[in-house]
């Protein structure tokens, strides 16, 4: 949905300075990208840390990232048009996410759609992260519709590891990973962005 990951990173670093841990951004993206807060954080201090201490952190992080990546808020190219077009023609749009309430409407203020999502799954709701598709499988259930018939979008290996999990077909966005760290059989197709999936006519193949 967001072109966020660059702005995650420099929320990593000025954390963990702010911290005093001594790790490399780039293991940071890696551990935690698509896990929630809580996972998060045991993660980056490499200790079972308890859960309220785990929300402090994390919210403290995720500020941060707010703080940084509000004045250059920039959505995937094409994402809110591909939206409108996907429900115009009837298909549902849910959104499933480790990121919490305060990002998830972060995000939804920025991005002001058309039309809201008709489902949305958060990381603080006690599910557990992606790789596992816990969070993926609640908004099925949420938007009515069967995992076979689900189709994900995802920009982290994690969350494509937590499609294939789900039984649910998925879309590589390639904006912060290569292909290759983004495929499977499940991976139906790889872009940059949402204006390649629109001049492929990908809304229409699904029909076909």
């Amino acid at each position: 949905m967001v072109d966020s990951m660059p702005w995650h990173a420099k929320s990593w670093v000025e954390f963990t300075r702010r911290h005093g841990l001594d790790m490399d951004v780039a293991d940071i993206m890696r551990r935690t990208t698509g896990r929630t807060g809580v996972e998060c954080m045991c993660e980056v201090f490499e200790r079972a840390v308890p859960h309220d201490e785990a929300l402090g952190l994390i919210g403290e992080k995720e500020a941060i990232y707010r703080e940084l990546f509000g004045p250059v808020f920039a959505e995937v190219g094409g994402f809110r048009r591909f939206a409108a077009d996907a429900m115009a023609r009837g298909l549902k749009v849910g959104v499933g996410t480790a990121g919490d309430r305060h990002n998830i409407s972060f995000t939804l203020s920025h991005l002001k759609m058309d039309s809201a999502p008709h489902a949305v799954v958060g990381g603080d709701e006690g599910l557990p992260g992606k790789p596992e598709p816990a969070i993926f499988l609640e908004a099925a259930r949420r938007l009515g519709v069967a995992p076979e018939r689900c189709i994900v979008f995802e920009d982290a290996p994690f969350g494509i590891e937590a499609a294939r999990r789900a039984g649910m077909r998925a879309v590589a966005v390639c904006t912060s990973h290569e292909a290759g760290e983004l495929a499977g059989a499940h991976v139906v197709a790889q872009v940059r962005d949402y204006h390649e999936l629109a001049r492929t006519n990908f809304l229409e193949s699904l029909y076909a």
